[in-house]
């Protein structure tokens, strides 16, 4: 089995959320919050636990330089830049669309830059097409006598979702009676590591739109005997696609915030708290049933999304002395 590094601190905390359990209609100690978000490096986030294992393949193969690919607001990309300063390894990040504009970014690129990645813009390549461009990247770096090692989009593959096993043992160690994790379903491995960890059934996956069959990638990450329908997936929190602040998430952000001071994003954890609160008003998840929010980070996203920071911004209440 390969062997992983050590990035962070474990096991991380979970914590009891009665206001919004009680907001929800859910008894006080219904609703949790496993919070992967105090992650300690580079931010803190989901990814982390993915990387530990990216990391040791990496350094078990002698590589230097480590390659993945994401959207320029990437928590993923972030984090194993991150990571490849912790551990002394070169970063290059392939991102679609070109550096015009870089001089004002916010979010994760910043950090990005802070962490010395270095950034290969694909300009006008399909942003499903860039493992192919990250490929094409590790061949150069080959040329020039380095020694890449691609980590996959999101850090989503089998070895990645170990990870997640991990995450959902901490899990079972902290609530033995949890009968429900929600978490956002962007590339897969999160919630592939969760099933493998604590079963179908208890899974709730919130479909970011970031892949085009949620369901069906995270079963192939699971491998045989594992169908799609078997995996609870909802799809309703999408909206306009990914990266599009859709109005529940917005609404969702806010009531975590405002009962719990609990920070979400608007692509990742917003959406996933959208799709509890939807859960509960269905019938989904019940009073009395004990819930695990899985917070996986993603804050420098926030200020990294226009929209979502115009709109909160804009609904700041006014104060004025009587």
């Amino acid at each position: 089995m390969t062997g992983k590094t050590t990035l962070a601190t474990w096991p991380t905390p979970l914590e009891r959320m009665p206001r919004l359990a009680a907001a929800l209609g859910l008894g006080e100690d219904d609703l949790w919050v496993k919070r992967d978000d105090l992650i300690g490096l580079g931010g803190g986030g989901n990814k982390v636990r993915k990387l530990e294992w990216f990391t040791g393949a990496a350094l078990a193969e002698g590589a230097d330089t480590l390659v993945t690919t994401g959207a320029a607001q990437s928590n993923h990309a972030r984090l194993t830049a991150a990571a490849g300063a912790r551990l002394g390894l070169d970063v290059v990040l392939v991102f679609p669309g070109s550096p015009d504009g870089a001089a004002d970014a916010s979010g994760n690129l910043v950090l990005d830059g802070l962490f010395g990645a270095r950034v290969h813009w694909a300009k006008d390549a399909d942003p499903n097409a860039l493992g192919v461009v990250a490929e094409e990247v590790c061949e150069r770096l080959r040329g020039e006598g380095a020694r890449p090692f691609l980590i996959p989009f999101g850090g989503s593959s089998p070895l990645g979702a170990r990870g997640y096993v991990e995450g959902g043992e901490e899990i079972l160690a902290q609530l033995p009676d949890v009968e429900h994790v929600v978490v956002a379903l962007g590339s897969g491995g999160t919630m592939a590591g969760l099933v493998g960890a604590l079963g179908e059934r208890r899974v709730l996956g919130v479909h970011c739109g970031a892949v085009p069959d949620p369901a069906a990638t995270v079963a192939a990450l699971l491998g045989s005997g594992v169908e799609p329908r078997g995996l609870r997936v909802r799809t309703d929190q999408v909206g306009a696609g990914y990266g599009i602040l859709h109005e529940p998430v917005l609404a969702a952000m806010r009531r975590a915030a405002s009962a719990e001071g609990i920070v979400l994003d608007p692509v990742y954890t917003g959406r996933a708290m959208a799709g509890l609160v939807a859960a509960v008003e269905d019938g989904d998840i019940r009073p009395g049933q004990r819930t695990v929010f899985l917070h996986t980070g993603g804050l420098p996203g926030l200020f990294g999304h226009a929209q979502a920071v115009r709109r909160t911004v804009s609904g700041l209440s006014s104060w004025k002395p009587a």
